[in-house]
């Protein structure tokens, strides 16, 4: 019987404490990590099925119209090619994260330079991607589109949803003893994974297996059925293994649809990869944003008014937006508040999540206003945000869950030095480097999501573990073989942990943090499941049960199992505890930057963040996943930017020559601290996410440093050298 648990209350019972053996939280090492380095774990175009042709994606070359025309016979004439095809059912983008049906279809509608129309199919790489470049298209009312969404052209929309007038902001801000009125830029950003997109597609018969870099296989088989129009109980995707996602992998995107039909069609397997170039292109971007924040302060620096005004951009007809606001809404107090999101219809790139979507932008716009409020009132910047900690949240009448907030402040600040800093800019030097030093605040909100898995523990007393949750480089294997071997009494050798095939029960999907707290307690409750069978069959109570070292009490477990083995099912469902109290992770980052004076680079000198994210269920990956949140940070404050030609919306630094991203001389050792906590709250397991927490305000703490070490307030990032060189201070 599954063991089925709906989030309605607190988990007091904290079992993975009361445990004889405790390998969920170390660091242990990824089970996978050895096939990884050694090129033997399989990734989507590594499969090599026999037969195999390929398939090379044709984009649009004008920014909006209709395709009339692709000159199909001209390219079936090439040597090898085998087929070229523009099928209604073509993806105009993929899917937005956890969409479960099919996105906007139809090729021949153009929304944007670079959408996919249609697919040359060839026995080589080389002839299928001759035949797209050869291939020409014509247009019926090819157009301008809109391609700033800051022009007077541009049609602005106001999400119903997503507006906020409580109290009197604008009396608060002439009430104000000390204010803060600023707009803050951050330009659109790319994933960037290591791994570029790739479909692999063969059917037998009605039946499709999709060989893909997918994050979340519960939403994509549905979204894949979908868009094909087959029963989803034909379609099998295949995602052992994913080279990083940040997002871009969340949703069915065009090269998997393309790569079905050709199959189908030419009855062999097909391969569709991505370009790097096309990954810029076709594949998700993070919306660039303009915000408006206006802070209003008492004159012990409490805040009274807060304001965040929006806008960001996306494609005709989707509905995501990046929740640019999604932390303010709890993180500070202040009684009198508006928050308006407004979003701008443009024809660019489709805009969707990319890594933490909203608090990796919107908190670094927040707490730069911060730390401007903390110089306008004479206050300590970490004396300013624990005097703004509500009780309460600001916005309704709801509780907070385990909230380390002010700890990790208080922490941040003892491990970095804070109390070493001169708050009066452009005071340090070194030759001709400024110095300087800033902090913010990290949060994110947490999410549990429905999830389900399997633990068979075999007749020898091994245990396999299956659910078609993914590992996007985050730990998965680690955290789930870590959860199945405490909970069975197992050494880490003793489990085998199989993921990403979607005939294997569904779970969360690898997305917004909360993969390991939902996909670890599916795992969790599935060993809960069999402890009850093995208690059973042993003659006593579950609570006194003691599994250690292989062994049920005195006897060994293949003993009990008598050559029988045992299936465990584990469900969770989120409840009552996601609504009746505001679950969220909370961090603080500390930076030293050094400005030349001359040339104006920045270097960052030294990073530590403390993180409290619920149980940590491996140390190692935890902070893994931590650093790479503060790298990107980095990347955010002094690098990152995409880069649209106003005047056909095509992106310009479209590979990774031109998109700039940290490499390693411009990222110092990070001092990454994971505080202890338990949140009853979040999940079974007390765990909440990590691996978005990292990056939420990061790139704040590099721009306030570069304020105190020079005196330039830059808030249009990145912070590149000619926002800085006609205002440094004389040497």
């Amino acid at each position: 019987m599954t063991r089925h648990l709906v989030m309605d209350e607190p988990a007091t019972k904290r079992v993975l404490d009361e445990l004889p053996q405790s390998l969920t939280g170390k660091p242990m090492d990824r089970p996978d990590g050895p096939k990884k380095v050694t090129g033997t774990a399989t990734y989507a175009h590594e499969w090599n099925l026999p037969g195999t042709v390929y398939g090379v994606l044709v984009r649009a070359t004008v920014p909006k119209g209709k395709v009339t025309d692709i000159g199909k016979d001209a390219i079936m004439a090439l040597p090898g090619v085998l087929g070229v095809f523009n099928d209604e059912r073509f993806l105009r983008n993929p899917a937005q994260g956890t969409a479960d049906e099919a996105p906007i279809q139809g090729p021949d509608e153009v929304a944007y330079l670079g959408q996919p129309v249609a697919l040359v199919v060839a026995a080589s790489f080389e002839q299928a991607r001759h035949g797209a470049h050869q291939l020409q298209l014509k247009y019926d009312g090819a157009a301008d589109g809109v391609f700033d969404p800051e022009a007077t052209n541009a049609p602005h929309e106001r999400p119903e949803d997503d507006q906020l007038d409580q109290g009197d902001l604008d009396q608060a801000m002439r009430d104000a003893k000390f204010s803060v009125d600023q707009i803050y830029r951050t330009p659109g950003h790319n994933s960037a994974a290591m791994e570029p997109h790739c479909s692999v597609a063969s059917w037998e018969g009605d039946k499709l297996t999709l060989r893909g870099s997918y994050q979340m296989l519960n939403y994509n088989i549905n979204e894949l059925a979908d868009s094909l129009n087959v029963d989803v109980e034909n379609v099998r995707i295949l995602s052992p293994y994913v080279g990083g996602g940040f997002g871009s992998k969340l949703g069915i995107a065009p090269e998997a649809i393309a790569a079905a039909i050709a199959s189908k069609d030419l009855g062999k397997p097909v391969v569709v990869a991505l370009s790097r170039q096309q990954v810029f292109e076709s594949v998700m971007r993070r919306s660039e944003s303009r915000q408006h924040i206006r802070l209003a302060a008492d004159e012990s620096g409490k805040l009274i008014g807060l304001g965040h005004d929006s806008l960001v951009s996306n494609l005709p007809g989707e509905d995501f937006y990046e929740p640019v606001m999604q932390a303010t809404h709890f993180i500070y107090t202040g009684e009198n508040r508006r928050m308006q999101m407004e979003v701008a219809r443009v024809n660019r790139t489709c805009a969707g999540s990319v890594r933490a979507p909203g608090e990796a932008i919107g908190m670094v716009a927040l707490e730069n206003a911060m730390d401007e409020l903390a110089e306008a009132s004479d206050i300590d910047p970490v004396e300013l945000r624990k005097r703004n900690i509500p009780e309460r949240h600001p916005e309704k009448d709801q509780g907070y869950s385990s909230r380390p907030f002010a700890e990790a402040l208080d922490e941040g600040a003892r491990r970095f030095g804070w109390d070493k800093r001169n708050p009066k800019p452009a005071q340090t030097r070194e030759g001709e480097w400024w110095i300087g030093m800033g902090m913010a605040s990290a949060a994110r909100v947490n999410m549990l999501k429905e999830a389900k898995a399997r633990v068979i523990l075999n007749a020898d007393g091994t245990a396999t573990v299956e659910t078609d949750m993914t590992d996007i480089g985050t730990g998965t294997y680690a955290i789930l073989t870590q959860i199945a071997a405490d909970m069975l009494g197992l050494t880490a050798e003793q489990v085998e942990t199989r993921l990403g095939d979607s005939d294997f029960p569904r779970g969360s999907g690898s997305g917004g943090s909360f993969g390991a707290s939902s996909a670890g307690s599916a795992v969790f409750l599935a060993c809960q499941d069999l402890r009850d069978q093995i208690a059973a069959k042993l003659g006593v109570e579950e609570d006194g049960l003691v599994l250690e070292d292989g062994r049920a009490g005195d006897k060994g477990l293949s003993e009990v199992l008598n050559g029988d083995p045992l299936t465990g099912e584990g469900h969770i469902e989120p409840g009552k505890t996601s609504e009746e109290v505001r679950q969220a992770t909370y961090g603080s980052y500390f930076a030293e930057v050094a400005v030349n004076g001359v040339t104006g680079e920045t270097r960052v000198r030294r990073l530590t963040a403390v993180f409290g994210a619920g149980r940590i269920l491996n140390e190692k990956t935890a902070t893994s996943q931590c650093y790479g949140g503060c790298i990107w940070g980095i990347g955010m404050a002094l690098h990152e930017e995409l880069l649209f030609d106003n005047r056909d919306g095509h992106l310009v630094n479209r590979d990774l020559a031109e998109y700039h991203v940290p490499t390693n001389l411009d990222v110092p050792q990070i001092d990454v601290h994971l505080l202890e906590e338990r949140d009853d709250w979040a999940s079974p397991i007390q765990a909440k996410g990590i691996g978005e927490l990292g990056l939420c305000g990061g790139a704040a703490a590099v721009t306030n440093a570069i304020y105190n070490a020079t005196g330039v307030r830059v808030r249009d990032y990145p912070v590149t050298l000619d926002k800085l060189l006609d205002q440094l201070p004389e040497m």
